[in-house]
């Protein structure tokens, strides 16, 4: 699988976070695996219209992290996943969040409200474990 990747003006995020939060997200879905190579250069360069010390900085501490390597004149590879054992649950909770979402757009929230319910929700969940 090839990972094409995006920007979002309105994350808060760099657009280098931007690009290792989505290689993150892809090795722990098992979207990405070992072995694979990332986007060259060039072509995210070409892809995002942002500069190619962007791009290095993110692959740079994706190297950093362990989880890509650099083989000069070759490309960058994945070297590591993030995929747990919980993998094979991802399934049956796409299928409840995306009805989650059918039943959120029918109460008339947009993209938007939906994206802050939920990371508000995720957020005091996860305060909530700690205490």
């Amino acid at each position: 699988m090839v990972i094409e990747f995006y920007l979002d003006a309105k994350s808060g995020l760099a657009p280098y976070q931007q690009i290792v939060q989505q290689v993150r997200h892809a090795l722990r879905l098992g979207l990405l695996h070992e072995g694979d190579q990332l986007p060259t250069l060039k072509e995210v360069v070409a892809q995002l219209a942002i500069n190619a010390n962007t791009v290095l900085k993110a692959y740079r501490e994706l190297e950093h992290e362990g989880l890509v390597a650099a083989r000069p004149g070759v490309g960058t590879f994945v070297t590591a996943t993030l995929t747990g054992t919980s993998l094979a649950a991802h399934g049956p909770l796409r299928l409840e969040l995306r009805h989650w979402l059918a039943k959120a757009r029918r109460a008339g929230l947009d993209d938007e409200s939906i994206e802050a319910l939920f990371m508000t929700t995720f957020r005091t969940a996860a305060q909530e474990d700690i205490a």
